[in-house]
């Protein structure tokens, strides 16, 4: 019965734990692209130089640790708004110590 009761909450603490993915600072993914490109992410920071038009839009979201392009299918979030953005990072080419990527939007969530 114990061993039951172990089991069930192993299983609940991998479920709720799978439900919380972690936040990727930008400065992981700028560093280590090739280990995120083509991989969805999470990030958190604030909106910065946001442009869009006719219900598409682009914006940079900057952390403490850099700032990353995201690309989206919607219009932009107020610039200097706190966001969190879902994703799927591109790593489009590395020169030397830079990297230039971006993150296609997938979804949008409140920090």
């Amino acid at each position: 019965m114990i061993s039951i009761i172990r089991l069930g909450v192993v299983a609940g603490t991998l479920i709720a734990l799978n439900g919380c993915a972690s936040i990727t600072p930008i400065g992981d993914l700028l560093s280590n692209p090739a280990r995120y490109d083509g991989k969805t992410v999470k990030i958190e920071g604030e909106v910065r130089e946001a442009v869009g038009g006719m219900g598409l839009g682009a914006f940079q979201v900057r952390d403490k640790t850099g700032t990353l392009p995201v690309i989206s299918q919607a219009s932009p979030p107020p610039t200097g708004a706190r966001i969190g953005v879902k994703g799927r990072f591109e790593s489009l080419f590395t020169l030397g110590t830079r990297s230039l990527a971006v993150l296609r939007e997938e979804s949008r969530f409140t920090p």
